[in-house]
């Protein structure tokens, strides 16, 4: 939730405040320096949110969970629709940040659990189906992706243009079904 007439800086003082963090006004004023120069936003600090461009908005929204040294954090997609930049400073602020906190996150990018996670979760229309860590999903499940695809029978124009297609673009060995 950002306030279009406060800038980053204001931002991150009042969520500090609304946290009940550590009263001490240079311990404040360390702690939001240093997320200020972590999402690189040394530039934007004064610049009101309202003026902000998506990325600028994502990366503040993510250092307001942060500031003030806050336990247990709940973040729903922390870095979609940020280019891969703005994506790995972010990932590298958690990274730091994870010290002696809980961080709960939800992704769609699977390389982003595997930077982040100690443990990750699978869901599937709604359920845990599975949870462990990086090294054990890729060695139960393998790396890479396997694609079952089912084809309606008496479209055989479009048939036979599925196989190269996989096969040029996606560069993926293909198996027929009967070769399965």
């Amino acid at each position: 939730m950002l306030f279009d007439l406060l800038s980053p800086e204001e931002h991150l003082d009042i969520f500090y405040d609304f946290k009940g963090a550590d009263p001490d006004p240079e311990k404040k004023r360390e702690d939001i320096e240093k997320i200020i120069k972590d999402i690189h936003m040394e530039d934007k600090r004064h610049d009101l949110a309202m003026s902000l461009s998506g990325g600028y908005k994502r990366k503040l929204s993510v250092s307001l969970s942060l500031v003030g040294g806050s336990k247990l954090i709940i973040m729903d997609e922390p870095t979609a629709a940020l280019d891969l930049t703005a994506r790995r400073q972010i990932w590298n602020m958690l990274k730091e940040q994870r010290k002696d906190r809980i961080i709960l996150l939800s992704t769609h990018y699977m390389d982003e659990a595997d930077i982040l996670g100690d443990r990750i979760g699978i869901m599937t229309e709604g359920k845990i189906t599975c949870l462990g860590s990086s090294l054990f999903l890729k060695r139960k499940f393998g790396a890479g992706y396997n694609l079952t695809m089912l084809k309606q029978e008496g479209s055989s124009e479009n048939n036979q243009k599925i196989m190269p297609y996989f096969i040029k673009n996606l560069g993926y060995q293909v198996k027929k079904l009967g070769e399965i």
